[in-house]
């Protein structure tokens, strides 16, 4: 039997003051978000809070981007599992999207719920972190230079993160171009870019896009040795070879997510690769 909406609970949009009280639902799962990683998400996307009365109990967020929508930061407080909460608020994020294709990053928990809601795996992601040692510099291609990138670099930018991800990164990247970014150039035509920022309990790299394995690599070293010994963290398609060398780099693996979507998932142009996701909510 479905379990019925309570009709004490109150479903709406999330705004700016409702963000603290999210942030310790988080933290009650021991999620590494800190506060600025969940204003961040109210920015360039679309929250929704279930209320108890004046306590927020619940959350979920869509990031609108281009044909498609992720879903990220579902949770349902502990104290109020088993009542339909999180379905609720899952079908409150699916018809935000509108016409937008929803996709998201399933947690072992989740999975179920969305699978039930008609979503398909498509893909998995690794969890990468630790103290990073700086690698050995992988060497790049004799035509190939790497240098830090600017603001005028955004188009640029763009174009690669959308063609890598088959998304449209228009509002996310133009949020992230306050953090350190590098990129790969070759005969003056930008081929690869890396971001680093403050995420979590340290530092976060990602997006990755880049056109071969060997310029990831290169990107990502050139960014841990700006944070040296700090703890970092990287979200990787499974499969996408960076996996063993994270792994000597002191960056282990702690988990794997499902990649579901509920339609047809995203396809890179060809010649552009996605090495590491924004965030698992934001793909």
């Amino acid at each position: 039997m479905p379990v019925l909406p309570h009709p004490a609970y109150v479903y709406r949009p999330m705004t700016v003051a409702d963000l603290p009280a999210a942030h310790a639902l988080s933290m009650q799962l021991k999620w590494p978000h800190r506060l600025e990683d969940w204003a961040m998400l109210q920015r360039v996307g679309e929250g929704f809070v279930v209320l108890d009365g004046e306590r927020l109990i619940g959350s979920a967020f869509i990031c609108p981007q281009g044909v498609y929508a992720t879903i990220g930061l579902v949770i349902v407080s502990d104290d109020y599992q088993g009542q339909g909460i999180g379905r609720r608020l899952m079908e409150k994020a699916i018809e935000a999207c509108q016409s937008r294709t929803p996709m998201l990053n399933a947690t072992l928990a989740g999975a179920p719920l969305y699978a039930s809601l008609g979503f398909i795996e498509f893909g998995r992601v690794q969890q990468h972190q630790g103290q990073g040692a700086v690698p050995h510099l992988v060497a790049l291609a004799e035509e190939e230079t790497c240098r830090v990138l600017r603001a005028d670099d955004y188009l640029a930018m763009l174009a690669l993160a959308n063609a890598g991800s088959g998304l449209d990164r228009k509002e996310v990247l133009a949020d992230l171009l306050v953090e350190h970014a590098v990129g790969i150039e070759r005969h003056g035509k930008l081929s690869g870019f890396a971001l680093l920022r403050p995420f979590g309990r340290g530092y976060c790299i990602g997006p990755v896009v880049a056109e071969n394995l060997e310029q990831a690599k290169h990107l990502v070293a050139i960014l841990l040795t700006q944070v040296p010994n700090a703890f970092v963290r990287i979200d990787i398609p499974e499969g996408c070879g960076l996996s063993d060398w994270l792994e000597q780099a002191g960056l282990k693996q702690v988990d794997t997510v499902a990649q579901m979507a509920l339609g047809k998932p995203p396809r890179a142009v060809a010649g552009a690769h996605q090495f590491a996701l924004v965030t698992q909510a934001i793909g």
